[in-house]
């Protein structure tokens, strides 16, 4: 087994960079599971994952769980809030912008 090969091997398997990312394991140890084992080995197992997509969704549902809807509500709450009061002041969407015309330094009198 070549440093090529399991390269190729890695390519195959992004798995194993999350794995790396996620500080479960280092590529040295990757490579030397790779010289013993081989590419067909059980020990790959788990390093890859099976089914993203259920998992992913699971992940989803969890955080879903977790959200307090009366705190959801009190946010939108104060952002409807907030844009009614910029709307008041003028810095709505609907709001005009106002032409600045600067003053005469000096002014003629007529006596």
């Amino acid at each position: 087994m070549s440093k090529d090969s399991f390269k190729v091997f890695v390519r195959k398997h992004p798995e194993l960079a999350d794995a790396t990312l996620n500080n479960t394991t280092t590529w040295q140890k990757l490579y030397e599971l790779y010289e013993m084992y081989g590419e067909n080995s059980s020990v790959w197992d788990k390093y890859f994952k099976t089914n993203n997509v259920t998992t992913s969704f699971t992940n989803f549902i969890d955080t879903i769980k977790g959200v307090d809807i009366n705190t959801v509500q009190k946010g939108i709450d104060n952002i409807q809030k907030t844009i009614g009061l910029l709307q008041d002041i003028g810095l709505g969407a609907t709001a005009t912008p106002k032409i600045y015309e600067p003053r005469p330094l000096y002014k003629y009198f007529d006596d």
